[in-house]
């Protein structure tokens, strides 16, 4: 079941088209991360899925039905890379009006923001003003006005910006306990490496259109090169490490980066270990990172047609 369908979406501008014939799907629950290069599209993607910005072309389906910005607003939690804090105003204040913006009564306001300000640790908070704090402190009380009212969409625009390692973990961790709850996020970062290491699906687009999309797993094997590292118990001479089956790339101590050559299996290169008595202690495929095909993608794209 997905909670966001996208279908054929344009979005053009008086010089160039930002969202060009896109369409993809966001599971229910899912973690999907939005990629692409500054000036690709994501931000204008988001401004039409949360209803900032009408859609030229194409339809938005939440919930199986068309998007009605009226009516799913209240189930959406946005929070962009551009933060929106009112720097005068005080912590608990502005997460309480903030709460009731997003439809929910005092009362139950309250016990929200003080169920949140406790397990992030940010209870001594509540009266200072937010200029006040630091850039990751403002960042934690943004992503709880976010949450809050407990969206079935969360929305994150670079959400670890300004946070300190233990408190990126702690996001981080909040994140996942929301997806495991059935909440569904969209994730857009330059960080390639938190995509990989927190989102089950992807989009990679750029000059406004779709260049990859499906589930990172698959991408990561779609993408590999029939490389291995091979960890050796001795280093063999030049003699024993000829063949045809695979090519040496790169040679370490103790271990050795191949790649195996057209027709020849991995348990080619196995028997030829064995063959010569060269104890293997591990035995490893290479995939590419998501950092890598993200590049590689890019810059195919850029390249002039002959």
């Amino acid at each position: 079941m997905n909670l966001i369908e996208v279908k054929n979406l344009r979005k053009d501008y008086a010089t160039h088209k930002a969202v060009d014939d896109i369409s993809f799907v966001i599971p229910r629950g899912s973690i999907f991360g939005l990629l692409g290069p500054n000036g690709a599209g994501k931000t204008t993607l988001l401004r039409m899925i949360t209803g900032i910005f009408y859609p030229d072309h194409g339809q938005i389906l939440f919930n199986d039905r068309p998007f009605d910005p009226e009516r799913d607003i209240q189930s959406i939690g946005y929070m962009p890379e551009e933060r929106g804090l009112y720097k005068k105003m005080k912590v608990g204040e502005q997460t309480l009006y903030l709460a009731q913006l997003k439809g929910m009564r005092e009362k139950e306001a309250k016990e929200k923001i003080k169920y949140w300000f406790d397990k992030l640790d940010i209870n001594t908070w509540y009266n200072k003003k937010v200029e006040e704090l630091s850039k990751g402190m403002q960042q934690k009380v943004q992503f709880i006005s976010t949450i809050i009212h407990n969206p079935s969409l969360l929305i994150l625009d670079e959400p670890f910006s300004g946070l300190d390692p233990i408190n990126a973990n702690l996001i981080k961790q909040e994140i996942f306990d929301l997806s495991k709850s059935g909440t569904t996020i969209i994730f857009s970062t330059h960080r390639m490496e938190q995509v990989e290491e927190i989102c089950d699906r992807i989009i990679l687009v750029n000059k406004g259109k779709k260049i990859l999309d499906g589930e990172v797993k698959q991408i990561k094997h779609d993408f590999k090169q029939d490389l291995f590292r091979i960890g050796v118990g001795t280093m063999p001479n030049f003699a024993q490490m000829a063949t045809w089956h695979f090519s040496i790339i790169k040679q370490e101590d103790h271990a050795y980066t191949v790649k195996l050559s057209e027709g020849s299996t991995t348990n080619d290169i196995l028997m030829h270990f064995i063959k010569h008595d060269i104890p293997i202690t591990y035995f490893q495929e290479i995939l590419p990172s998501i950092n890598e095909v993200f590049i590689n993608k890019v810059q195919e794209m850029e390249q002039p047609l002959n």
